[in-house]
């Protein structure tokens, strides 16, 4: 039997991470805000920095690796990234000694967990999402996908998270809201572009697709605060799922937000 939990400790523009445990450890994906309020979320949850085994960077945007540089003087983790998005932490002192840097597509085994990147479309140098695959006795494996920060589902999304148990996905805005919302006319394009963020109306469809292929845990990530709510993208997730086995919910930007937390056999 193992013990898995499926938590979002913030998700938005201002911030991200996600904490991903077994029975044998655990690891973040992502590291926004600041350390104050990484520790704090995790001291919510009840885990320690220590415990942490490993983070694992998507891309070099600054809500994604905001904490790194206090939280590592405390708690010298193994960062792992994609070498063409180490140039913002290669040179910052605390950081520097922790990276460990790779392709596009690599595997790394950590604790009970094997974590598989991806390459994801995205304005960034490098940028990844991860699939996490933890045995749960008998022969069996769970299978995590993470995917935010992406313009469109490419084929190294779609293959990424196919067939996966739980899926984290981007469900950024609402395309009505962007387009009559207050972001200047350069920021929207980008915000729509294939190398920008995933829409409500795209990340439904995909959402789809995943869950008639045996998802039964989704949650919807990185919402923008000013082009979004939370109503709209589960509403529009939820009438294209339609399928009331399937947990869907939605991350919050400030606050802790649990997708799975159980024994699973």
């Amino acid at each position: 039997m193992s013990r898995l939990r499926i938590v979002s400790l913030y998700s938005g523009s201002t911030g991200n991470s996600f904490l991903i445990s077994s029975n044998e450890g655990s690891i973040l994906i992502d590291a926004g805000k600041n350390a104050k309020q990484l520790c704090a979320a995790l001291a919510e949850v009840g885990v320690s920095p220590d415990e942490i085994k490993a983070i694992f960077v998507t891309h070099e945007h600054t809500d994604h690796i905001g904490a790194l540089a206090v939280f590592l003087k405390k708690h010298p983790i193994p960062v792992h990234l994609p070498s063409g998005c180490a140039y913002k932490l290669s040179t910052v002192p605390s950081v520097a000694p922790h990276l460990c840097l790779h392709p596009p597509i690599h595997s790394e085994c950590v604790a009970n967990m094997t974590v598989t990147s991806f390459p994801t479309p995205h304005d960034s140098r490098a940028s990844v999402g991860y699939r996490i695959e933890i045995p749960t006795g008998e022969g069996k494996v769970f299978r995590i996908g993470y995917a935010t920060d992406i313009g469109y589902v490419s084929a190294h999304v779609e293959t990424g998270l196919w067939g996966c148990d739980a899926v984290i996905l981007e469900s950024n805005h609402d395309p009505d809201m962007l387009q009559t919302g207050p972001y200047p006319y350069e920021l929207k394009l980008r915000i729509a572009s294939r190398r920008g963020h995933l829409s409500n109306p795209d990340s439904a469809l995909f959402a789809a697709r995943l869950c008639a292929e045996g998802t039964k845990y989704l949650m919807l990530a990185h919402l923008s605060q000013e082009n979004n709510t939370p109503d709209t993208a589960y509403d529009e997730c939820l009438s294209a799922v339609g399928d009331g086995r399937v947990r869907i919910c939605v991350a919050e930007p400030d606050h802790i937000t649990v997708l799975l937390e159980e024994d699973l056999l």
